[in-house]
């Protein structure tokens, strides 16, 4: 048995209307600038995702050195642990990204199991076994005392069962909206825990999946895993599934579930917009600051990077801008004989920050702050 996908009521059919007119309009707005504009946001995007997610199970990534290390540099300070939790959980979201518009596409227990030897496969043992269903109890233990069980799935053997049930229901159409079914694919697959570990991952990915399948932005823009990474949201999404109870009680009403995750989608929507129209605004800034100084306009794309993220690597220059490594050395090293960057490190593992000549201004309007709206106040 499932949980019962709930009614909504009227502020949650209002608020569903909202998403659904801001998603259309940030893909008219992601249409409507150039290409090499979003192309970082993209990847700043997917980054923010995968360190936000993980950062829920305890693997500590800056988004800026997440994007890092999906560009293929070696030479980031982060552990081998967290190095390896990063690369797996981005070659499943790289995967899960190219199915949005797979055709024939069905969700099978076969999937899933695939999409969790990509994100466990590096740590699969006999006890704790990658890709397939669990052989034992598994249990979600309290933050604040890992003596105490604060969930404890359903038996093992019941989970081929459920997860059959699950797989019938992904493929059906019952009616609800597409991001109400996401939403409540994430609550299943997390309180089925049908595996021995990685479960949080699956269920939010899974969700993602089904946004990206839905069609109405490209998949980069379709996750909320970095609104529930932060801090207090995290704390929020615990609270939400501990609500649920302390064993798999799926006969239950779980609109709070739902009202939760609308709030989700809309103030990720709104991250989402407020950092589209952020980075448009500090590349046009650059590129008046670069037509002003006498520099190439290629070198934006590198400034840009540092205003927004706050470093720049050679190599992601390079491939932005489609350089030669020479010509690339060129320009970085112009850039900080004229002090507008400055270098970090040495040999591969340098990086470049804003260096004392950097426009003010670009600074001003990547750093500062921007409400976000509840959508259900007032």
């Amino acid at each position: 048995m499932l949980f019962p996908t709930p009614a909504l009521t009227v502020e949650d059919r209002r608020v569903l209307r909202e998403i659904d007119d801001l998603r259309r309009s940030l893909r008219l707005q992601v249409r409507s600038v150039p290409a090499k504009w979003t192309e970082g946001l993209r990847k700043f995007l997917t980054a923010d995702a995968v360190a936000a997610s993980n950062s829920i199970e305890g693997f500590r990534v800056s988004t800026v050195d997440v994007e890092d290390l999906l560009e293929g540099e070696r030479d980031v300070d982060v552990s081998e642990e967290d190095r390896e939790e990063t690369l797996a959980y981005q070659q499943m979201m790289t995967y899960i990204q190219t199915l949005h518009d797979a055709a024939d596409f069905r969700y099978s227990k076969g999937l899933l199991n695939a999409l969790h030897w990509m994100l466990q496969g590096h740590r699969h043992t006999s006890r704790k076994p990658a890709g397939q269903w669990r052989r034992g109890p598994v249990y979600v233990t309290d933050a604040r005392d890992p003596t105490i069980a604060a969930y404890t799935a359903p038996d093992a053997a019941e989970v081929p069962g459920l997860m059959e049930e699950l797989v019938e229901w992904l493929n059906a159409d019952d009616g609800a909206h597409p991001l109400v079914r996401a939403a409540m694919a994430h609550l299943h697959l997390v309180c089925i825990h049908p595996w021995a570990d990685g479960n949080g991952r699956m269920s939010r990915s899974l969700q993602t999946l089904m946004i990206a399948r839905e069609g109405e932005l490209a998949p980069e823009f379709s996750s909320i895993e970095a609104w529930l990474g932060r801090p207090g949201n995290t704390w929020e999404y615990y609270r939400e599934l501990q609500r649920r109870g302390a064993t798999y009680l799926p006969d239950q009403d779980v609109s709070d579930w739902i009202r939760f995750n609308l709030t989700a989608y809309h103030q990720q929507g709104q991250t989402v917009r407020n950092r589209l129209d952020r980075s448009s605004q500090v590349w046009i800034l650059l590129g008046k600051f670069a037509e002003d100084r006498g520099l190439e306009e290629r070198v934006v794309s590198a400034l840009h990077d540092v205003a927004m993220s706050g470093r720049v690597r050679r190599t992601r220059y390079e491939r932005a801008e489609d350089l030669s490594l020479q010509r690339a050395q060129r320009d970085l090293r112009e850039l900080v004989a004229a002090d507008i960057l400055a270098p970090v490190g040495r040999t591969r593992a340098r990086f470049y920050v804003a260096g004392a000549a950097f426009p003010e201004s670009a600074l001003d309007a990547a750093r500062t702050p921007l409400p976000l709206v509840d959508p259900y106040a007032g």
